[in-house]
């Protein structure tokens, strides 16, 4: 994953987003199918405005919720340390 997902989250937590700002750094965080139509747009808006490595970051946690919404039984995983 790019090295950049870790500032996009504490970013998100640093705007209260409910979704991509509880990525828990220190244990696995995730989100079914049903929970990507919170995830999507919170990485849209943190887009706007955000460093060129972070909006990278988030056009490929994009591309992955893109895979997970296409298949059941399919989960994005963050996983911590």
């Amino acid at each position: 994953m790019h090295p950049s997902v870790a500032d996009l989250c504490r970013r998100a937590a640093s705007r209260n987003l409910p979704t991509l700002g509880h990525v828990d750094p220190c244990d696995d965080t995730v989100f079914n199918r049903s929970q990507l139509s919170l995830l999507v747009p919170e990485l849209r808006a943190l887009m706007d405005g955000s460093a060129a490595e972070e909006a990278e970051a988030a056009r490929e946690i994009l591309a992955l919720t893109a895979q997970v919404e296409r298949t059941t039984h399919r989960y994005l995983v963050f996983n911590g340390d």
